[in-house]
């Protein structure tokens, strides 16, 4: 496979210190530290720190920004980031309100926020913890507090930096993160492999004419193989299943999210959402807000994903604040 890339073991460090050389007037390197990240601001609120494995962009550092989060702490390809490395970012910010860690539901993740926020008690730094959990095809809807953290981690995001933004104290942005992650599920296919820097073929194979249906964005297997169908069939599918997944009914309201894993090209995504819209609108569910695009990717993975979230008032306010960061803008 052809890549740029210079020694793969120094692929993580050399990507993140080309962001924060090309974007130095925003983004903040943490206690000299590249894989700790802040984005300052003067307004007192509290703290959205997030993190994850290197190969998701715009995922994890890319909602680092106005209205989204402040802090991120990056670890290697697909490896969760070190506690230290949270806490590099947690003590550059010195919150005065407490820090809410929102993060994907895998178990390294888990395992180094709670790590960290076991830190933060010691030095009295009120905190929380919040795991995006959108994933169907990897646990049912009763236990979907179990499900992987995928692309719908978006919605999360935008409604912690909105309520964060807002004032709210660090117990009610838990309150509405908690409830918009519990609003929220993602079904995808993947059509190719990604590979990972420097190594000379695809995680797996997926032959030509061929997808995998909820295949996770580590190369997790799915949960049907079979041969590639039009964007109609798959929307359908797709939809139907986060539409079955939320009890979606006529008159609900909802955004809707199409995600692209890395390789799909964005007239491919608008042809998938154009059939997902028409899917919904026969089913009489109302859109009120659309994100078409990557959002969460997989290096070069080649799929898509569908993401929605049943809107109350509350959330549909916080996802109308204008938000923005190098990587994204709403």
């Amino acid at each position: 496979m052809n890549q740029c890339i210079n020694q793969p073991d120094r692929f993580v460090d050399e990507s993140l210190e080309g962001i924060l050389l090309a974007y130095p007037q925003f983004y903040e390197m943490a206690q000299n530290d590249c894989h700790a990240v802040v984005h300052r601001t003067t307004q007192p609120h509290v703290c959205i720190v997030t993190g994850g494995g290197y190969g998701h962009l715009p995922l994890f550092l890319g909602y680092v920004g106005d209205g989204l989060c402040d802090g991120v702490a990056v670890g290697n390809v697909f490896t969760s980031p070190s506690a230290e490395s949270i806490m590099h970012a947690v003590h550059a910010l010195k919150p005065q309100k407490g820090v809410l860690f929102l993060f994907g539901n895998y178990f390294g993740d888990t395992m180094n926020f709670e790590m960290a926020a076991e830190m933060l008690s010691d030095e009295d730094i009120p905190s929380c913890i919040v795991k995006a959990s959108d994933d169907l095809a990897s646990a049912p809807r009763e236990q979907f507090e179990e499900r992987r953290g995928i692309a719908g981690i978006l919605f999360a995001y935008k409604v912690a930096g909105a309520a964060a933004s807002a004032g709210y104290s660090l117990d009610q942005v838990e309150r509405v993160v908690k409830r918009a992650i519990a609003c929220t599920a993602t079904f995808g296919v993947a059509f190719s492999s990604c590979t990972l820097p420097g190594k000379p073929h695809p995680m797996f194979e997926l032959a030509d004419g061929e997808m995998e249906i909820g295949m996770g964005i580590h190369g997790e297997p799915g949960v049907r193989h079979g041969t590639l169908e039009k964007s109609e069939a798959l929307a359908e599918e797709l939809s139907a299943s986060v539409v079955k997944d939320l009890d979606l009914q006529a008159d609900d309201e909802v955004a809707v999210l199409i995600n692209g894993l890395g390789s799909t090209s964005r007239e491919e995504l608008f042809v998938c959402y154009r059939d997902v819209h028409r899917y919904l609108t026969v089913g009489g569910i109302r859109i009120s807000r659309s994100f078409v695009g990557e959002y969460a990717t997989s290096i070069d993975m080649a799929g898509l994903s569908v993401s929605l979230i049943r809107l109350d008032d509350e959330i549909k306010k916080l996802l109308a604040m204008e938000a923005s960061s190098p990587f994204v803008h709403f």
